[in-house]
This record gives C-alpha cells, structure tokens and sequence, in this order.
C-alpha cells in the first residue's frame, strides 16, 4: 500500500498552546517556554489506522501581523486544527474569525476541521465550559475535543482524527472525479458532513 500525505495547518491566537499541541504531538514532548512562532513546519512518517501517513503540519503565527503568511497556508492546507485557550475569552472568540476566514479562503462547503480546546489541565483558570466549545464546534461543523499539550490529554485524538477526516473528503473528491461528476471551476463539497 502507498503511502499517503496529509496538509495540516494548526491555527490560533498567539499563546494558545498551537506550537506546544504540535511538538507534544509530533516529538512527545511538553515545552514550557518558548518564542512566538512566526512559522514552523514539521514533516513525519506515522501510523494511522494501520496505513502509513506522512503528515505535513504547519505550526501558524497567532499574532495579526502575520495574518497574509497565514491566509497563504489557509489556501494549501488539507485539514485544520482550529485551536483556542479554555483560559482565554479573546482566543475563544478568534477561533470564530479564523473559522471564517478559512471558510473565505478555501471557498468549499465542506473544509476538514477539529476545533480543539487547549489547556483543559487549568481547570482552576477556567473561562470557556466544553458545552461552549461543543456549540462553538457544531457550528463550525467539526469535531471537538478538549486537550492538554502539558498533559498529553487528546493530543494524539485531535490529529488522528483530523487524518481521518481529510481521507474521508479525499476520497469523496476522488469519487466525484471518477464519477465524471461536472464541477464547477471551485470545488464546492457540501454533501459531506
């Protein structure tokens, strides 16, 4: 069996825990203090319901400034992590405009997304409830999970998923184009849920 890629594209406000969720993920490891990231992308070989996955995932600036950079890896990416702070209103209500923009951008009724709610381990700092994250979720559209980059806690889950996800509109788009279904020039996907 051949292997196949995956594009993920992990988005937030800055101090979310986007690099931490993606190091914890990719290295299995918990780094504490860190630089802002302007742009990271990591490259690996996984393992993903018995089928061989390189995964290609891009670690996005949260800070406004570098919103161009981020709208040109809106354009590529195959699946999102859509990820806010239990611990932050702001970052709560940014997901909301990163979800827009996505939708803005890849201009498809149906886009591969887990919104994901990070730092669920600060429980006593706590702003967002997981009802809130479902509902802002099912109105994206996407799965939710809660995690902890510290912890662990669903980080393999919400790219797993996301993996499963993007197979699922692939081969939905592969079966448009060997049914000859006609198109239009923008792709657009809505039957898939």
């Amino acid at each position: 069996m051949s292997e196949e890629s995956c594009k993920i594209v992990v988005v937030g406000s800055g101090s979310v825990g986007k690099s931490c969720l993606t190091l914890r993920y990719l290295q299995s490891k918990f780094v504490e203090d860190y630089d802002p990231t302007i742009e990271e992308s990591y490259r690996k070989m996984v393992i993903i319901d018995q089928e061989p996955t390189l995964l290609e995932v891009l670690d996005t600036a949260g800070q406004d400034e570098y919103r161009s950079i981020r709208d040109k890896y809106f354009q590529t990416g195959e699946g999102f992590i859509i990820v806010y702070s239990v611990t932050s209103d702001p970052s709560f209500v940014e997901a909301k405009n990163f979800h827009q923009t996505l939708q803005r951008i890849k201009e498809y009724c149906y886009t591969p997304v887990i919104t994901v709610g990070n730092k669920a381990d600060l429980e006593n700092e706590r702003r967002i409830t997981y009802q809130q994250g479902q509902e802002l979720s099912s109105s994206f559209k996407s799965k939710f999970m809660e995690t902890s980059a510290k912890t662990g806690m669903n980080v393999p889950q919400c790219f797993e998923e996301l993996v499963r996800e993007i197979r699922k509109w692939k081969k939905k788009l592969n079966q448009d184009d060997t049914e000859k279904v006609e198109k239009p020039k923008k792709k657009k996907l809505c039957s898939l849920i």
